[in-house]
């Protein structure tokens, strides 16, 4: 049996990770996750938060080619960028502390791994 507490926090430091740093750090801690972790909810919350850095960071590169190719026009896109990129994250740390039996799947992204 896994202890509950280290599963919930392990796992909301995968999804959380981002809030340190939107470079490699961001990915570097659930990436030491895959490595230290032997929980599979774990393994599996990690997994899906490198998921999810990835397609912050390839919609932020979309996002600002949109941006110079339209002069600015499209500047309120990186609100909604935010907004999306955060929620998501904060939803999926409040997911995990309700829930720490079932490794959250954040919706509408690519998965890689």
């Amino acid at each position: 049996m896994y202890d509950p507490d280290k599963r919930k926090l392990l796992s909301a430091l995968c999804h959380g990770a981002i809030f340190f740093s939107t470079t490699f750090v961001s990915v570097g801690i659930p990436i030491a996750m895959l490595f230290i972790a032997n929980d599979p909810v774990v393994l599996e919350n990690a997994k899906e938060s490198i998921n999810f850095h990835f397609n912050v960071w390839i919609y932020g590169i979309i996002i600002t080619s949109f941006i110079w190719l339209t002069f600015g026009l499209l500047f309120p896109l990186i609100g909604i960028g935010y907004l999306l990129h955060w929620g998501l994250t904060i939803w999926a740390i409040a997911s995990v502390f309700t829930d720490p039996d079932q490794p959250f799947r954040y919706p509408f992204i690519f998965r890689v791994l």
